[in-house]
């Protein structure tokens, strides 16, 4: 029992602090290839976790102890290396005001000289201005529940993790053995399946990490749900359906692969890191716990309810996955704004009026305003 506890507590603080950490490591031009290693991570263990668990090597009753325990190898080895990792620049600079221990630290990880790291100075002097507007120092999770210049981002944060889960990702992860053994595979095979799965959601989590840096993630998140909610409809369809043809066997499979894939575009990867970009440092802290708590806690309602309803509504619980991601889809398109290569304090300033602002108005100005800027410099040019 202690050890399940363990496990939880450790789990819940590494996909609350690793995304938070990356993004403040990285420059603003990597921010979202650095938070895209934590989900890569994940999947990762997620397949291992799936060839580990194969009836034929470790997921049967003499050996299922010894799969659990492999868990404790990577803590091992991480007692070693978290030591040697540099403290976050941002939370030196910003939130303990120690300028030149952040100054410190970042010139080891950036590895060049103080005079090439002006504007990345400047962006912190800015941001520790900020917060010592709002703050002065951290702020607590009740002050980021209760402030309503931070619920529309807290919001946004906490729809967009839970709504990872409530788009059905873990049930098809959960039980997709059993679909493709109702899709007429052989247990062996249909294990083999699941494994296959799994590389293709690996796949998309490495192909996610330079896609992050070069796509905006508005585009990348409701392309993701737009094509997640198509998949799952047809996955759903085909589950129905597939005791009257044989051949929708296939159509089902088409579809669980095809969730996975578009899953791994957007809403696999953006949720995780998406926190660091809608928040100042003093807050995120708490917005990304909060958001962490979400996640986990619709990891837990779907892991306990699908089995169950799955008996009383069978394939349908799909299209309740389906219209979550609608619903979540709706938020995005109206309330998310574009953070791709944005400075936090500007987003913030942004989002400050709850929902009565307007991301996508102010997203549309700021790149009216730079499209305007960029004429006038090549006017300039063509005079000189």
């Amino acid at each position: 029992m202690g050890t399940i506890c363990h496990f939880i507590i450790v789990s819940g603080l590494t996909t609350c602090v690793m995304p938070m950490y990356l993004t403040e490591l990285a420059p603003l031009r990597l921010k979202g290839a650095m938070g895209g290693l934590c989900p890569l991570g994940l999947t990762f263990g997620v397949l291992s976790g799936q060839v580990l668990s194969m009836n034929s090597l470790l997921g049967n009753e003499d050996y299922w102890p010894h799969c659990l325990a492999i868990y404790a190898l990577p803590t091992f080895i991480s007692i070693f290396v978290l030591p040697l990792l540099p403290e976050s620049p941002k939370f030196l600079f910003v939130v303990k005001n120690q300028p030149q221990a952040a100054l410190k630290e970042l010139q080891v990880i950036r590895g060049v000289q103080k005079e090439l790291l002006i504007d990345e100075i400047e962006s912190l002097k800015i941001e520790a201005d900020e917060n010592r507007k709002n703050a002065g120092v951290s702020i607590g999770l009740g002050k980021v529940i209760t402030d309503r210049s931070l619920l529309l981002p807290l919001t946004l944060v906490c729809s967009l993790q839970a709504g990872q889960q409530f788009s059905g990702i873990n049930a098809v992860f959960y039980y997709s053995t059993d679909i493709f053994k109702a899709a007429g595979l052989t247990s062996t095979a249909a294990e083999l399946a699941t494994i296959g799965a799994g590389i293709f959601n690996f796949a998309m989590a490495v192909i996610s990490i330079p896609l992050m840096s070069n796509v905006d993630r508005r585009k990348c998140m409701l392309f993701s749900l737009e094509t997640s909610i198509a998949s799952l409809i047809v996955l759903g369809l085909g589950l129905i359906y597939i005791q009257f043809f044989s051949w929708v066997a296939y159509v089902s499979t088409i579809g669980l692969l095809g969730f996975v894939i578009c899953y791994g575009v957007g809403l696999g990867p953006i949720p995780y890191f998406i926190g660091s970009e809608l928040f100042e440092v003093g807050a995120r802290s708490s917005a990304m716990a909060l958001g962490s708590m979400f996640n986990w806690g619709g990891n837990f309602i779907v892991g306990l309810l699908f089995p169950i309803l799955k008996v009383y509504i069978g394939a349908a619980w799909f299209f309740i996955f389906a219209a979550i991601s609608l619903t979540l889809y709706l938020f995005v398109r109206f309330y998310l704004p574009e953070t791709r290569g944005r400075d936090t304090s500007e987003i913030a300033h942004i989002c400050r009026n709850g929902f009565a602002s307007r991301p996508l108005e102010a997203t549309m100005d700021a790149n009216n305003t730079q499209d305007h800027e960029l004429d006038k410099t090549k006017e300039a040019d063509s005079n000189v």
